[in-house]
């Protein structure tokens, strides 16, 4: 019997069955080969093979993972070691705030990179959209402005007064989606006001460092039926969403700093058109194309800054917030 994980810890799993049966199932054997290396050998969304238990039909286990679509990865610096957020997505959804916790673009421009690294079409949502910005208004939208302008989905909603919630949920619909933010942006709240009999755990700021705190504290896959004052009226609108453990940093997995401008949007297509090639630094080089688009405005000179910290911390294996 084939059934898709909706989360779990260890060696035990939640695993929704064809039959519709959510069995708790440990991995025969305790390892999959797919996974070996990994922080966590499954992820919600996973596909898997199981034997149902003979003397209950509530239990069972894992005898094979189905090949990935796709897989949403962080490096677990504690772990030390890749660890699965979500698998065989259809977007990744990156959750940030103006404010409270304070806006981070980097976290974003972390995970917008990762997201590119495993072919993932990721979406920004900006929650709290109600709350004055934490640094200057215009850098704040000049940055969404950004994204946007290369081509990433931007959607402002706030999930306390109900701001853009009907256009998120248009776009989740019919979609298995995960959300990935600091903690504190809100992703519980989130779902919560998409699907009212969801009753998940919300958490409040660290009022010393403006941080969330974790509510979250493993990855579950949840079936919500929207809100029909969301839907115009229509019952029945299913969404599926992934919500991910908030992280403090986002650390990137298996992307170098050489190769990092591969998965910025906006320096793709000029990595190589360099005069000195693929040995450029893109640093101080005459005739860098990805210089040359900084200095024309073709790349802003934030995500060119961005770029730049991110290449010094994976060299130096050093993470910032």
């Amino acid at each position: 019997m084939f059934g898709v994980v909706l989360g779990g810890s260890n060696n035990i799993f939640s695993v929704e069955c064809e039959d519709t049966v959510i069995r708790q199932c440990s991995i025969k054997g305790k390892k999959l080969e797919a996974s070996k290396g990994y922080y966590n050998p499954l992820a919600p969304g996973d596909k898997v093979e199981i034997e149902v238990d003979e003397q209950t039909d509530t239990e069972g286990q894992i005898i094979n993972l189905v090949p990935r679509k796709n897989e949403f990865v962080r490096w677990n610096v504690k772990g030390r070691s890749p660890q699965l957020l979500a698998a065989n997505l259809d977007n990744i959804c990156i959750v940030t705030t103006p404010n409270e916790p304070p806006f981070r673009p980097r976290f974003v421009d972390r995970a917008l990179a990762q997201a590119e690294y495993q072919n993932i079409e990721p979406v920004i949502i900006c929650n709290k959209c109600d709350l004055q910005p934490s640094c200057d208004e215009e850098d704040f939208e000049e940055r969404l402005s950004d994204w946007e302008s290369m081509g990433y989905k931007i959607i402002k909603i706030s999930a306390k007064n109900g701001e853009g919630l009907e256009e998120l949920a248009e776009f989740l619909e019919d979609k298995l989606c995960a959300l990935v933010g600091q903690s504190g942006v809100g992703k519980s709240s989130i779902i919560n006001v998409l699907d009212s009999t969801c009753v998940l755990k919300t958490g409040s700021l660290s009022q010393k460092y403006g941080r969330g705190t974790h509510t979250t504290t493993k990855g579950t896959l949840l079936h919500l039926t929207l809100n029909e004052s969301l839907t115009g009226g229509r019952q029945g609108a299913i969404a599926s969403i992934i919500d991910t453990p908030g992280v403090r940093r986002f650390v990137l997995h298996d992307i170098t700093s050489k190769d990092l401008a591969l998965y910025f949007r906006e320096m793709k297509n000029l990595v190589g058109q360099c005069s000195f090639g693929m040995s450029c630094t893109h640093t101080h080089e005459a005739g860098c194309k990805i210089l040359e688009g900084v200095y024309s405005g073709v790349i802003s000179e934030d995500r060119y800054e961005s770029w730049q910290r991110i290449c010094s911390e994976i060299d130096n294996g050093t993470w910032d917030d």
